[in-house]
């Protein structure tokens, strides 16, 4: 893999100077469509450590929106609903999940997962302290992966499924 420098990514093209009225801008969620919002949040709170922030029913349109965070234990979110909705909009790498209800009860996939012909979307990702372990602790809770650590030749990365079959690529920031 070649190491690109700073500068070396500016000149790539198609990319240009982040534009200064852009300086305050925050990439704040992805969304997935869930078939079970039961297993999908039973899998992004215990397995992966989310915490769920915020609830939005829409019964009329019929669906149902659940946003979550990978939150340390000093944070403080806040109680009241609207200070929360205002928290959570300045908040990194937020996950909303969609379920659009009566799909629970759908045989089969609901959604395209992205990782089949048509290929489209691909995955999250969640960075660990300790990809080993945390894969570990994935294959103890039962966890389908895509990627184990050992197979192919990226040897420090690994690929979960989530209920719905999304990927999940699990990465350890310093080199194992």
């Amino acid at each position: 893999m070649t190491a690109h420098t700073l500068a070396d990514l500016a000149s790539v093209p198609g990319v240009a100077p982040r534009d200064a009225a852009t300086r305050d801008f925050v990439f704040n969620h992805t969304m997935l469509r869930v078939k079970d919002p039961v297993a999908s949040l039973d899998f992004y709170t215990r397995v992966l450590g989310f915490t769920l922030v915020r609830k939005a029913d829409f019964e009329q349109a019929k669906f149902s929106l659940f946003f979550l965070a990978l939150v340390d234990d000093a944070t403080v979110i806040p109680e009241d609903g609207d200070a929360r909705r205002e928290w959570l909009a300045r908040q990194p790498g937020v996950l909303e999940l969609t379920h659009n209800h009566g799909t629970e009860s759908q045989d089969g996939p609901v959604y395209h997962d992205g990782n089949s012909d048509p290929r489209g979307f691909g995955h999250i990702c969640v960075s660990v302290p300790d990809v080993r372990a945390a894969c570990a602790r994935f294959e103890s809770l039962g966890v389908p992966f895509q990627k184990r650590l050992s197979d192919g030749s990226m040897k420090s990365i690994a690929f979960i499924k989530d209920p719905d079959g999304y990927w999940v690529e699990i990465i350890q920031p310093t080199p194992l």
